[in-house]
C-alpha cells in the first residue's frame, strides 16, 4: 500500500531522554477526532516517504493543513505523536474485532474465527492502520512494560469475548486456551514484522494460524463431525 522508506535503526537511541512521550489529551468531540485522524494520516504519509528522521511536528502540521499550535494541543513532539499513533492502531484493532467478529448476530463460529485470526495476524488487512517493522523497533522509546501489559489484557479479553460469541461451538473453550492462541498469533505477527517477512510466506502463516485455532477449539471427535458436515455442503 505504501512504498518502503529509509530505515530508522534499532535500539533506544534516546536513552535518558525526559521528553514527554505521551499525547497531551485524547480527542473526544467529533471535530477533534477528525483533526487527530488527519494528523495520523499525514504522519503515515511522511513516514512512508522519509522515515522517522523525516517526521517533525512542523512537517506533519504542514502536511495536515493545521497550525503547529493545533498539533501541539495533542502532540508536543514526534515521540508523543508516534505513541498516540501506536495506541490508535490498537484501538482500531479492538473496534474491528467488535464489529466484524463479536457483533454479527448470525455468523457461524468458523466465520468468527476466520475474521478474528485475519485481523490479529494483520496480513493485508486494509481496514487496519498502517504499521511496519520500523514502528515496532521504535516502541522501546515510547512504551513501558505497563503499556504492553495493558494491550495484552485488552486483546486477551477481546479474544475471550470473541470465542464466547461462538455459541455454536460444540464445547466451551477455557480462557487459558484462548489466551495461548492469542499469544501465538500476536507474538508471531510482531516477530514477522521484525524480520520483515511479507507476501506469500506471511499469508501462508496466517492460514496455518487459522487451522491451528480451529483444531484447538475442537476435540478430535468434533473435528471429524465438522469435516463430514463440510463434505455434505460441497456440491
Amino acid at each position: 500500500m505504501y512504498p518502503r522508506r529509509p530505515s530508522s535503526g534499532f535500539g533506544n537511541q534516546n536513552a535518558g531522554r525526559k521528553t514527554r512521550v505521551k499525547p497531551l489529551k485524547r480527542p473526544l468531540q467529533a471535530r477533534a477526532k477528525f483533526t487527530v485522524q488527519a494528523i495520523y494520516d499525514a504522519f503515515v504519509r511522511i513516514w512512508c516517504k522519509h522515515g522517522w528522521e523525516g517526521v517533525t511536528t512542523r512537517a506533519v502540521a504542514l502536511e495536515t493543513g493545521v497550525s503547529v499550535g493545533t498539533l501541539y494541543e495533542y502532540f508536543p513532539n514526534k515521540h508523543a505523536l508516534l505513541s498516540g499513533y501506536v495506541r490508535h492502531c490498537i484501538d482500531v484493532l479492538l473496534e474491528e474485532i467488535d464489529r466484524q467478529v463479536i457483533a454479527p448476530p448470525t455468523a457461524s463460529w468458523e466465520q468468527r474465527i476466520q475474521q478474528l485470526v485475519r485481523l490479529t495476524c494483520g496480513i493485508d488487512v486494509a481496514e487496519l492502520p498502517y504499521f511496519d517493522s520500523e514502528m515496532l523497533a521504535l516502541e522501546n522509546q515510547i512504551a513501558e512494560q505497563k503499556h504492553h501489559r495493558r494491550v495484552y489484557d485488552e486483546l486477551s479479553a477481546k479474544w475471550i469475548a470473541a470465542i464466547d460469541a461462538c455459541t455454536d461451538l460444540p464445547r466451551r473453550t477455557s480462557a487459558d486456551t484462548v489466551r495461548a492462541l492469542y499469544l501465538s498469533i500476536w507474538g508471531g505477527r510482531r516477530y514477522l514484522l521484525l524480520i520483515d517477512q511479507q507476501g506469500v510466506a506471511a499469508a501462508q502463516w496466517a492460514l496455518e494460524m487459522e487451522r491451528l485455532c480451529r483444531a484447538a477449539l475442537l476435540q478430535p471427535n468434533d473435528m471429524i463431525q465438522v469435516e463430514h458436515q463440510e463434505k455434505r455442503k460441497t456440491p
